[in-house]
Formats: structure tokens, C-alpha cells, sequence
């Protein structure tokens, strides 16, 4: 069993589940009532659930290569995921630090929630 990965992917269902609550709650609800046009407003909500669905996959994904034999799979699929929460860290670094805010990397802090899950799978796969 490789404990790194495994707490990556642990962590990375945690982080699965604030989206789904908090992202609900604080994105979708306030989304879907707002006036932006149908066609844009449905486009960022399929959005949204591909997120959803992107981050659970991964998480699963991290814990199956945890707890399965060490393959020659493990490495690569490892440090895919890894570059990808490490991309979606910069996105969301890049758009906060883009818009001029005061203490902005606490406006959009999903950075520090997928940061972990990237170097914990890093520490993993290597």
C-alpha cells in the first residue's frame, strides 16, 4: 500500500465533497438564479457537475493506485493527476491574483484545498 497516495486521495475526496456542498451552496444556487442569458448559465453549470465528476474520479483514481499492487501504471497515472490539481492550483491562483483584490488569495481559496492533494500525490509517485 503506498500511505502517500493514499492520503492524497483521501484528501482529494474531501476536497470532492466541499465542491459538492460549498460549491452548491455558494456557486450553483446563486448561478442559477441569476440573469446571465440560459445557453451561458446552463453552459457553466454542466460545468460545474464535469468538475464534480473530475474531481470524485480522481480521488477514486488515487485510492484504487494506493491500494493496488504497484503496477506499471501506478507512476504515470499518479503524476498525471498530480499536474492536473497542480493545474487546477494555478488557474485558480491566476484568476485571483489577476483581479486586483485586497488579500486576494483568500477571496477564491480552492488553491489551498487542491495544492495538497497535487503534492501529496507527487510524494507518492515518486
Amino acid at each position: 500500500m503506498n500511505g502517500w497516495l493514499l492520503a492524497a486521495g483521501i484528501t482529494a475526496f474531501a476536497v470532492a465533497a466541499v465542491h459538492l456542498v460549498g460549491g452548491h451552496r455558494d456557486v450553483v444556487r446563486p448561478l442559477l438564479s441569476c440573469g446571465l442569458a440560459a445557453e451561458p448559465k446552463r453552459v457553466l453549470h454542466a460545468v460545474w457537475h464535469m468538475v464534480s465528476l473530475d474531481l470524485v474520479l480522481s480521488a477514486a483514481a488515487l485510492v484504487y493506485l494506493a491500494l493496488a499492487d504497484d503496477t506499471s501504471a501506478t507512476g504515470p497515472v499518479a503524476w498525471f493527476v498530480a499536474a492536473h490539481f497542480f493545474a487546477y492550483t494555478v488557474a485558480f491562483l491566476v484568476v485571483t491574483l489577476s483581479v486586483g483584490w485586497p488579500k486576494p488569495l483568500l477571496r477564491l481559496p480552492q488553491w489551498i484545498l487542491l495544492l495538497p492533494v497535487a503534492v501529496l500525490t507527487v510524494a507518492g509517485a515518486a
